[in-house]
């Protein structure tokens, strides 16, 4: 098991526009959402609104895992990375103004459509501890 990314994966990664998100609810099952990540170094920066199931959970258990993939009916083609790790959550602060500064050049939407805020956004980090991929 690896604990960090490859060139190829990290250049994968870097690019991907959308990942999945797994975390564990209090029950124990898995909820399973997409976010907009931007890969800072050894870590995954992601943000989303204060009050959502995935802050929750990840308060709880902050063990996650993030899916980057690409379908395609050729099955021969099929690409994916996953990374676990440990999330940790920012809701000021000098972390949170940079994962803020760089999701908003990532995606210049978010500024319009669904702006980042103090007092109502956080901004997650993911150290990555384990990295799984194939068909790189």
């Amino acid at each position: 098991m690896r604990v960090e990314l490859t060139e190829i994966e990290r250049g994968y990664v870097a690019a991907a526009r959308v990942a999945r998100l797994a975390t564990v609810d209090p029950g124990g099952w898995p909820h399973v959402v997409a976010v907009c990540p931007v890969l800072d170094g050894d870590r995954l920066v992601f943000a989303t609104e204060e009050e959502t199931a995935k802050v929750r959970n990840i308060q709880r258990h902050p063990q996650v895992a993030l899916a980057f993939d690409d379908y395609v009916e050729d099955w021969t083609a099929l690409r994916q990375v996953m990374v676990r790790g440990t999330a940790t959550i920012h809701d000021h602060g000098p972390d949170w103004n940079r994962g803020r500064a760089l999701l908003y050049e990532r995606f210049p939407q978010y500024e319009s459509e669904s702006p980042i805020t103090a007092g109502g956004s956080v901004i997650l980090h993911v150290e990555i501890e384990q990295v799984f991929s194939w068909g790189l």
